[in-house]
């Protein structure tokens, strides 16, 4: 299985059961979608991919995905986080998020995640490209809020449920619905997959309505 970071805290947590259950055993790699993208460009296969909404329908479209293999598992939202103890910035409006930001010494997000390209939109839009850029701490990929556990960058911006996955910091939550950054993440079995049933019972598995509570807690909102 090749899978965004977004999902990786739920499907972690639901692995050992689906395993237990089926006696199949998950392979997963999780790394940005546009780096998986990229990896599958290249050549590399696999059974599954879990990527953004918009990926999987431009996969589908390619006749690199099976026909009605498409699920999708959770919606997530940009966040911002600091470093655990720090102050609490506010980011309950757009004009409040702007304040922050531009008075923030540093700011880490990720080039290559859905985050980093949604935030690099945001910034644009706001206005306020140019200043933030000047103090950012940009990464290839990965998890920015580290940076900010590390003390590297005051705040981290990224997929709250990758904040999540990272200890040393605190939350301040997702961005005001009149900019929120919300991603649909989906799943779907590759038209070349060795196993092909076993990647079917594996989406079927994690959309079982008896999970949507591990990715709520996983900071996602169920989309089944």
């Amino acid at each position: 299985m090749l899978s965004t970071l977004g999902v990786m805290e739920a499907l972690r947590a639901l692995a050992p059961r689906f395993e237990q259950e089926t006696g199949l055993r998950i392979a997963a790699d999780f790394a940005p979608t546009q780096s998986l993208l990229g990896r599958m460009a290249a050549g590399e296969t696999a059974d599954l991919a879990i990527l953004t909404e918009t990926a999987i329908e431009a996969l589908m479209a390619r006749g690199l995905l099976l026909p009605g293999s498409r699920v999708d598992l959770a919606r997530s939202f940009v966040g911002i986080a600091v470093r655990a103890g720090a102050p609490r910035p506010d980011i309950g409006s757009a004009a409040a998020v702007t304040r922050t930001l531009l008075a923030a010494r540093s700011i880490a997000y990720s080039r290559a995640g859905a985050s980093g390209i949604f935030f690099a939109d945001l910034i644009r839009r706001l206005g306020i490209e140019a200043a933030v850029n000047a103090k950012a701490v940009i990464i290839p990929e990965g998890l920015t809020g580290a940076l900010v556990a590390r003390g590297e960058a005051e705040l981290a911006v990224q997929q709250v449920s990758e904040l999540m996955a990272v200890p040393g910091i605190d939350i301040l939550g997702r961005l005001p619905a009149e900019i929120a950054g919300i991603t649909t993440f989906s799943g779907g079995v590759l038209a070349g997959a060795r196993q092909p049933e076993a990647a079917r019972a594996l989406l079927a598995f994690l959309a079982a309505p008896a999970h949507r509570a591990t990715f709520a807690e996983g900071g996602l909102e169920p989309a089944f």
